[in-house]
């Protein structure tokens, strides 16, 4: 199957990411997210259309980074895909962003099984397990939100070649539990961009009303008194 003119994008963590291709040929872009990520992603979205020669009326799908993540770059990646895709009649591909941190992971060395463990903020971690078919990524552990110790242990019991994410910077015992570890990997936008062409080819896609993010929490931040508590339990 050719792959379509396809756009992704992502903003679930401090980079904003995004990817397009058009037949064989393909751009990536990354730049600093976060906070910044809501203003800048339309504007860059259509720098890199009008790079590559092409409207917005030329996309044929829209994959977008669904989580986990940042609760309000979640919300922003899904809703400037929906808006997208509302304006084009273009399906959007929701992509794991957990499987695009394992395949930052496989372009570093050459593994069967990892695990992920992005930082989610207040001292807990979202964490899967994914296994590499030799054509895609098959969920082995599905994404959940651990509290660091609870998922080492987790990680012991479902063991794996290799850990990649945010989280083995702030929790290193996490990096105990794998042969390997790549507190570097991320969700990086060539990985997203192959996610989402594959996904797409799966025909793995949805209307834009049926696009949702995936939130793991409700809350998004501790209280004032929550915060004093944990420096009160510190070392």
């Amino acid at each position: 199957m050719s792959s379509p003119c396809l756009l992704a994008i992502d903003t679930s963590s401090d980079l904003l990411c995004l990817g397009l291709a058009a037949g064989d040929r393909h751009w990536t872009y990354e730049q600093a997210g976060g906070a910044l990520a809501s203003a800048a992603l339309l504007p860059r979205v259509l720098a890199m259309l009008d790079e590559a020669g092409l409207s917005v009326r030329d996309l044929e799908a829209i994959g977008f980074g669904r989580g986990p993540g940042a609760f309000t770059g979640l919300r922003t990646a899904c809703s400037v895909a929906q808006g997208l895709a509302l304006g084009t009649g273009a399906p959007l591909v929701p992509v794991d962003t957990l499987a695009v941190v394992a395949e930052s992971v496989r372009e570093q060395c050459a593994v069967r099984d990892v695990w992920v463990a992005q930082d989610a903020r207040m001292g807990e971690v979202y964490a899967a397990c994914y296994r590499w078919s030799g054509e895609r990524w098959v969920t082995r552990v599905p994404p959940a939100l651990y509290d660091p110790q609870a998922l080492q242990v987790r990680m012991r019991e479902e063991p794996a070649d290799a850990v990649g994410g945010s989280a083995l910077a702030l929790h290193p015992g996490l990096a105990s539990a794998c042969p390997q570890a790549h507190p570097g990997a991320r969700p990086a936008a060539p990985a997203l961009l192959r996610l989402a062409l594959g996904a797409w080819q799966r025909r793995e896609t949805v209307d834009a009303a049926a696009a949702l993010p995936l939130y793991l929490r409700d809350k998004v931040a501790l209280t004032t008194a929550e915060r004093e508590a944990m420096r009160g339990a510190g070392p």
